[in-house]
């Protein structure tokens, strides 16, 4: 979920390692250990960074920012954030890129024209940065997102932690999202695809489930498990008699139910494969920098430093299982104690409270 090649990573001005009014000050106020690593590696010019992807590898997590994905959308998103003026600008940024008004589709819908994949990812994208800028007008807001030393977000939320972090700009990152959506659509026009979740089975029984549906299915019909979200909900992928097929099944293996998911066609699986020539060619043309915090990845649940890398990560997600059970996974066990939900819905809460009960996560809505 291609790569340009850099030579050496400039020193970019402060103002720009922040998709969001304010990071500059967000930037030098903070106190974390990454960002001052960053910044000196960077503004001495040192070698030692380019091409090392490891700048984050023993990162320790204290407070993490967590962004929502597709799915999360719902008709009334967005009208919270026009009360904030960065927030509402950033409505107003995206009209201009998108082609259409965004605010309207997500304040007043129809569901039906918001659920699309080419509406619904530009519009989680910027409601979950516009919620960060409802978070920075709220009394303490500014010292909460200085405190932020890691960020992650579900699919799609990858490209909101990535803006976050400074990885690029807002309105690069909205270009990506909506060629995203529509490489992703399209990819899912061209096949009968679908996908599923499977509920109350553990990822063992689920591959299980998997393997016996594909043995009554053709090459073009296959399944795999395309999302690991946490214990007991698995999402499968693939053409729609394996999905039926893992339907039929599913109670033979003990699921407590499935669930058909409201989606174009089998994300994260190689019926993407489409789509995935197209985000290289806009990656390839993408200024991406060295995040100033630790942005994990959905492919493997690392962070990663090197933009090059970033770039050949972000093209590989549509076609990779996301890795979000062993991201929480890791981040809980290497310390986490504070995590903010940003953007609409809660579903990101529903999942870290089923794998820690006591997790202590707050939504911050718009």
């Amino acid at each position: 979920m291609s790569s340009a090649s850099t030579a050496l990573i400039p020193l970019a001005p402060l103002h720009r390692f922040s998709a969001v009014n304010g990071a500059r000050r967000s930037f030098l106020c903070h106190r974390n250990p990454w960002r001052s690593r960053v910044f000196m590696s960077v503004s001495v010019g040192s070698r030692a960074t380019v091409g090392n992807d490891a700048l984050f590898q023993d990162y320790k997590p204290s407070c993490a920012f967590l962004f929502p994905g597709q799915g999360a959308q719902t008709v009334g998103m967005g009208v919270e954030a026009q009360n904030v003026n960065a927030a509402a600008e950033l409505f107003k940024k995206a009209n201009d890129i998108l082609g259409y008004d965004l605010l309207d589709v997500c304040a007043n819908g129809p569901k039906e024209k918001l659920d699309s994949t080419v509406i619904s990812q530009p519009a989680i994208y910027v409601t979950s940065l516009a919620a960060v800028e409802v978070l920075r007008a709220r009394d303490g807001g500014q010292d909460i997102i200085n405190s932020v030393d890691v960020t992650c977000g579900l699919s799609l939320g990858e490209y909101t932690a990535l803006a976050f972090a400074g990885a690029f700009s807002f309105e690069d990152g909205l270009k990506l999202v909506k060629l995203r959506g529509e490489a992703m659509q399209d990819a899912a026009d061209a096949a009968k695809s679908a996908m599923v979740s499977v509920i109350g089975l553990d990822s063992e029984k689920v591959q299980l489930l998997c393997d016996a549906a594909n043995e009554e299915v053709d090459d073009q019909n296959k399944v795999q498990i395309a999302n690991f979200l946490c214990p007991g909900n698995y999402a499968v992928s693939g053409g729609v008699k394996g999905v039926e097929a893992v339907e039929a099944k599913a109670k033979s293996f003990k699921a407590r139910m499935t669930v058909r998911l409201a989606v174009a066609g089998a994300f994260h699986t190689n019926f993407m494969e489409p789509a995935v020539s197209r985000l290289e060619a806009a990656l390839a043309t993408t200024e991406i920098r060295m995040p100033r915090i630790p942005v994990i990845s959905n492919v493997d649940a690392q962070p990663h430093s090197d933009p090059d890398t970033i770039k050949k990560i972000l093209a590989q997600q549509v076609t990779t299982p996301v890795q979000w059970e062993l991201t929480l996974k890791t981040l809980l066990n290497k310390g986490l104690k504070k995590s903010y939900e940003l953007g609409p819905g809660k579903v990101i809460a529903g999942i870290l409270k089923r794998m820690d009960k006591s997790a202590d996560l707050e939504n911050i809505g718009a």
